[in-house]
Order: structure tokens, then sequence, then C-alpha cells
């Protein structure tokens, strides 16, 4: 009788529920795994190919969303946001010198940089990826200048207004010209 009772604590029960939860969640961490199909003769490696999914071609989808089709998933590579506009935006900044790149938040920080035409000016670029399709409102560009002052200092000084904006289309051109490159559109 007395171990009816204590299957019935709440202790017990959620111990229990924790360990079923534990085990279910487990059995999604292996990853994707991709598996040799073939080995052309010739070649030293072996090809890889995507395996055979229980639920079909496109696989299980919760949520009712459905899974990305190759050309929505073609920019993402291993990175948290679109390889391509991530690729040219360090492209279009490679000339400043970089603070900061990560690829996982889509932040790219750069330091100040005088144009060695005008050195008594400055300028530093902040360039914010935010997200995984390759669109035009995926990017945002911040750009900050300084002045030399009479005192030798550096002071705020007024950027044009269309300067973000111009370094943003070259971004996506840079970006849509990788695209094209690699897939062949």
């Amino acid at each position: 009788m007395r171990n009816l009772i204590s299957w019935r604590s709440p202790w017990l029960r959620s111990a229990f529920l924790l360990a079923a939860c534990a085990t279910i969640a487990g059995c999604g961490m292996g990853g994707e795994a991709k598996y040799p199909t073939s080995r052309h003769q010739g070649e030293t490696t072996p090809n890889y190919g995507q395996p055979e999914s229980v639920f079909g071609p496109g696989g299980l989808t919760l949520g009712g969303g459905s899974a990305p089709t190759d050309t929505e998933a073609a920019g993402t590579g291993g990175i948290g946001v679109n390889s391509f506009l991530w690729r040219a935006s360090l492209d279009t900044v490679s000339f400043m010198p970089l603070v900061s790149a990560d690829p996982f938040g889509g932040v790219i920080i750069t330091d100040w940089y005088s144009p060695p035409q005008s050195p008594d000016e400055r300028f530093k670029v902040n360039v914010y990826i935010l997200g995984r399709a390759l669109r035009a409102d995926g990017i945002r560009a911040s750009v900050f200048r300084q002045q030399h002052d009479a005192t030798g200092g550096w002071v705020d000084a007024q950027v044009a207004p269309n300067t973000g904006t111009d370094l943003e289309n070259a971004i996506l051109t840079r970006a849509r010209q990788m695209r094209i490159a690699q897939i062949g559109e």
C-alpha cells in the first residue's frame, strides 16, 4: 500500500516526466547525417547524398510550416544569416579594419577609417544582416563620420542621408552577383 502512495508523490511524478521528456528530446540531438552514396572512378573521396526519410521527400515539419526549398536554403550555408549577404558585406567593407564580425548574429562592425585623400575625416560602418533570405529588407547599414576640430580632436559630423542606403545597395548588388555565380540563374 505504501508503494502506491509513493507513486502519487508530485516529486516522483515530476522526476519521471522530466526523465521522459529528456529521453524524447535526446532522440533528435544527433543532427542531420549524410551518408556516402557512391564513389566514381578516379575520385579519392566519396559522394555524399541525402538520406531517405521515413516521412517522404520533404520530411516531417511540425507547426504547419513547410521545409525550405533548395533555393531558399542556398544562401544560409552553416551560418545564422544569409551567406551571400554576409560575404558581400565583408567584401564591400574589406578596405576598412574590422572590430567585430559575428556570422551567427549577422553583425559586422568596422573600426574608424581615414581615407588617404582626406586624412582630416574618418568613417565607421555597422552592417546588420537581418535574416536568412536574400532580400532588400534583409540588410541595414549605419555609417558614422567624424572630422578633426580646431583642437585636434574628433567631432561627429553629418553624413549624407543616402550614404547608408548606397552602401546597402552595393552589398545587395554584390550578393546577387555571388548568388548568380554560384547557382547559375
